[in-house]
């Protein structure tokens, strides 16, 4: 058991951590980021080598390792790049400095606390309280067969009868992904779903929102530590209806569609807040900014086939807008590049429903 603990460690914390050097870029950024943007080249390429396996019925076990060994190399590439950076600023830390956050007076290290707290208690309810949805017949029963008969989306997962191939939720292969890390692991479908995702996808939100406070409020960690306080009471009084993004978030984290609600939209929105920056400050657009957006576009297609619409929607209007207010027209073209992938699931999906 603590093996296997061990393994998820490294590949939803460490794997994902050491990969995200690639997007860091020159800003540095902090680990928050490291880790999401890292998750989400790790998304974004288990969605790019699924699929196409899906589409000609290749054996799950094909799938897994074809990925396993996309990550090594994107570690020994992200390896490399880190090597360089660091023999070129002549600085050997694998964390980049810190921002300075004013002083830390008692009120400050209060909040933290308050903020940490909180989390920890969210993440405990997420587990203790955990129950079976209504989704997770389908979407967790997906993951257990395909782990199981080896095979992707030919399975019936209500009978474990055979079925022709689900085309359709073939195209967001989400519990597929889970499938890899139990595999992997060698933990139990339904642990990995309701104890190990909500620990890691929680904490990978609350990730994402740590940098948009370091992004409102670079000067005052007190502010940032408020605003993540204020985040966490409305996830915590959010569950007015099951169909909140709190209550996704929450109760049915290990489901693509509150991947796609809580981590794909923010981490977009994250995105577009640094591009929009950068135009107003007249500052170069760094290419590991463009890839990330390619990343969270394919991602969004992992989570769910409305991500599609939604990315390309956000990206588009986004994007529009700064290229008029900024005088920028040179940005549409890498960011049509990025939604490029949205369209062609967008038509395939045309094509299967």
């Amino acid at each position: 058991m603590a093996v296997q603990v061990l393994i998820l460690i490294l590949l939803l914390l460490a794997v994902p951590m050491a990969i995200g050097g690639l997007c860091a870029g020159e800003d540095g950024k902090g680990p928050a980021f490291r880790w999401v943007g890292g998750q989400f080249l790790l998304w974004a390429g288990f969605q790019l080598i699924c699929v196409p396996m899906i589409l000609r019925q290749r054996r799950f076990s094909h799938m897994a390792a074809l990925f396993a060994g996309y990550t090594v190399l994107l570690l020994l590439l992200a390896a490399a790049v880190e090597l360089r950076r660091r023999r070129r600023e002549g600085a050997w830390s694998f964390l980049p400095a810190r921002r300075a956050e004013g002083g830390k007076s008692g009120e400050g290290v209060l909040l933290w606390i308050v903020f940490w707290g909180l989390l920890l208690f969210q993440l405990v309810q997420a587990v203790r309280l955990a129950y079976g949805d209504t989704d997770d017949a389908y979407y967790v029963a997906v993951a257990s067969v395909a782990e199981n008969s080896d095979t992707m989306y030919q399975v019936l997962p209500y009978t474990g009868g055979g079925t022709q191939l689900d085309s359709r939720h073939g195209l967001a292969p989400f519990p597929l992904w889970i499938a890899f890390l139990a595999k992997l692991s060698g933990m139990q479908v339904v642990t990995v779903a309701q104890v190990a995702l909500p620990v890691a996808l929680i904490a990978m939100t609350y990730g994402i929102y740590r940098v948009f406070a370091a992004e409102l409020f670079p000067a005052s960690g007190s502010q940032q530590a408020l605003f993540l306080i204020f985040t966490e009471i409305l996830v915590l009084f959010g569950n007015y209806s099951i169909y909140t993004v709190e209550n996704f978030m929450i109760a049915r984290s290990r489901q693509g569609k509150a991947a796609l609600g809580n981590i794909v939209i923010p981490f977009l929105l994250l995105l577009l807040l640094l591009l929009l920056r950068r135009l107003q400050e007249k500052r170069r657009i760094p290419a590991a900014l463009y890839v990330l957006f390619g990343a969270a576009a394919l991602t969004g297609c992992l989570c769910s086939t409305l991500g599609a619409l939604l990315v390309c929607m956000a990206v588009g209007l986004a994007g529009l807008i700064g290229a008029v207010c900024y005088k920028r027209p040179g940005i549409l073209a890498p960011l049509i590049v990025c939604c490029l992938p949205c369209v062609a699931y967008a038509v395939l999906y045309l094509l299967f429903d």
